[in-house]
């Protein structure tokens, strides 16, 4: 399929699979027009994590201005849109309930076709998204290729021969990258979420001041990040036994480093033997700096990364991954059902 032309289509995508409400339009699954994200960051900080039941609340009370801000900013009329992508899941139950509902109406008052989307998937299309004003379009990932999910849920590898087909070869048998950088943190006295605060002390940490352990499970493509976030925590209480004050920017370098080779170095040794043409690395930790840095670094395989503004939680990615499943004739019935765990695969 990836050689066949494709039907032009826009589409207008929501995401509410956590704590963004976010909206997008999207032209011939590539095109942005325009990304809108409302962020419940602030409402969440007093807990450390996501609240679901603050989640779905806050998700009704803003998705139709998002929705509404996101086809203003595409100066388009809703009129003009060709299907409606949402995020079926997996995600938090409540929060994912509030966009599939506002999907279904728009796709019923307006007769368009309703098209559920992964978003593990959706992350996955992130890499294959550019600014709609680009004049010149940057080239799309190449098939085989090697992707990477990494995020505050999972931790997997995909070969992708095609759009839409994925073949897992392994995941995290605990701890995703993203939930151990928001374990540390916590460990380390850093402010959520996780995943920026580590990063941001990192900046100014030696990376060899601690030998943390790196799982490679030899012989199988998984991950496991538990161990290592125990051998953190085993520093800081002998540390604090000893009295001293924590280094905290050191810790968070070498932890920072240590997750950041285990995911370079098992993605290139997938990316060999299933001999892909390049490699793709998506979600939330795709956004961290070093882990971009690493990647870009080598030069074996062409890497195709999202944008920042994409790596986190969006609907753009959703609208990507919803404009293929569209264009080869995917259509969803009105009583489509969330799925709170649902595998990639």
């Amino acid at each position: 399929m990836a050689d066949v032309k494709l039907p032009p289509a826009r589409i207008l995508a929501i995401e509410t699979s956590c704590d963004e409400t976010a909206a997008a339009v999207l032209e011939n699954g590539r095109a942005l027009l325009s990304s809108v994200v409302a962020s419940q960051i602030d409402l969440h900080v007093q807990y450390g994590g996501v609240f679901p039941e603050v989640a779905s609340r806050q998700h009704i009370r803003t998705i139709y201005a998002v929705v509404e801000e996101a086809v203003q900013r595409a100066h388009l009329s809703l009129s003009e849109i060709d299907a409606i992508a949402v995020t079926r899941g997996p995600g938090l139950a409540g929060s994912l309930v509030v966009g599939m509902n506002a999907a279904k109406g728009l796709a019923l008052a307006l007769n368009r076709p309703l098209i559920g989307v992964n978003h593990l998937e959706g992350h996955i299309y992130s890499a294959w998204v550019y600014q709609g004003d680009t004049v010149n379009p940057p080239p799309a990932p190449e098939f085989p290729l090697m992707a990477l999910l990494v995020s505050g849920g999972h931790t997997e590898l995909n070969v992708m021969t095609d759009h839409l087909t994925y073949r897992r070869l392994g995941g995290t048998l605990d701890d995703a990258a993203g939930e151990a950088f928001d374990k540390v943190a916590r460990l380390l006295g850093l402010p959520y979420p996780g995943g920026p605060s580590v990063q941001k002390a990192a900046a100014g940490g030696n990376p060899e001041a601690f030998t943390f352990p790196r799982a490679r499970l030899e012989g199988t493509w998984d991950f496991s990040f538990s161990g290592l976030k125990t051998a953190v925590l085993r520093v800081v209480r002998q540390l604090e036994e000893e009295g001293k004050s924590l280094p905290v920017s050191d810790l968070a370098a070498s932890f920072q480093t240590a997750v950041v080779d285990v995911l370079l170095q098992k993605t290139l040794r997938a990316a060999r033997e299933t001999k892909s043409r390049a490699i793709l690395v998506a979600g939330g930790v795709s956004a961290n700096t070093a882990l971009r840095l690493a990647f870009t670094g080598q030069t074996e395989f062409p890497v195709f990364i999202p944008a920042f503004t994409l790596c986190t939680d969006n609907a753009a990615m959703i609208g990507a991954a919803g404009y293929f499943r569209y264009a080869l004739g995917a259509r969803d019935p009105l009583d489509l059902d969330v799925l709170p765990t649902w595998p990639l695969s």
